[in-house]
């Protein structure tokens, strides 16, 4: 039965996921809030719908100023249209004068590979962040991709069936940034439910 095996894959991503690297994850949020430091939030696809929804909650709980590049469709198209899917987000960035102080936070299922046309405009973010000197954290699939490669905390979330990687990868993004914002080192403000 499908469902019987999909959720026992859940089961043994949930007791494989490295833990502490999501603590070290609420760690590094924390330290960003309190130099007042931004948040930017990067994916596309399903995980651009949950950078839209990560975003809400690490501003309304956790009191962090964040921002995901995918919620302004017009500036998001016109950009590809006028200077390539690739560019997408580093000009976002470079508009939002990024510094030192702000953060990368990349929501991926291959966490970019300009070599095998995955999500090469998370790579072009990725190195500008790198050259202005920000953190990067990720929550990815398979290897990581480029933003393991070159992350500070990017936790990835473990294959235990390739046929399901995508699914698996982009669920558990929801489930660690919903486990981020309600760490007591994180969250101001209490959910109503």
């Amino acid at each position: 039965m499908h469902s019987r095996k999909f959720f026992s894959e859940v089961v043994s991503i949930a007791q494989k996921i490295d833990i502490d690297a999501i603590e070290e994850l609420a760690q590094n949020l924390n330290n960003l809030r309190m130099q007042s430091g931004r948040l930017f939030v990067i994916g596309v696809g399903g995980s651009a719908g949950n950078c839209s929804h990560a975003v809400n909650d690490f501003r309304k709980l956790c009191g962090i100023e964040a921002y995901a590049p995918t919620d302004n469709v017009s500036e998001l198209t016109a950009r590809a249209n006028d200077e390539g899917w690739h560019t997408i987000f580093s000009e976002w960035l470079r508009v939002s004068k990024i510094t030192n102080k702000d953060a990368i936070f990349v929501f991926s299922v291959g966490g970019g590979n300009v070599d095998a046309n995955v999500s090469p405009n998370i790579v072009t973010a990725l190195k500008l962040a790198k050259e202005r000197g920000l953190k990067i954290f990720g929550v990815v699939g398979r290897d990581g991709g480029y933003a393991k490669q070159v992350g500070d905390c990017v936790i990835v979330v473990p294959t235990v069936n390739d046929s399901h990687v995508t699914p698996h990868s982009e669920a558990f993004q929801a489930v660690v940034w919903h486990c981020l914002v309600s760490n007591p080192i994180l969250q101001q403000v209490a959910t109503k439910w």
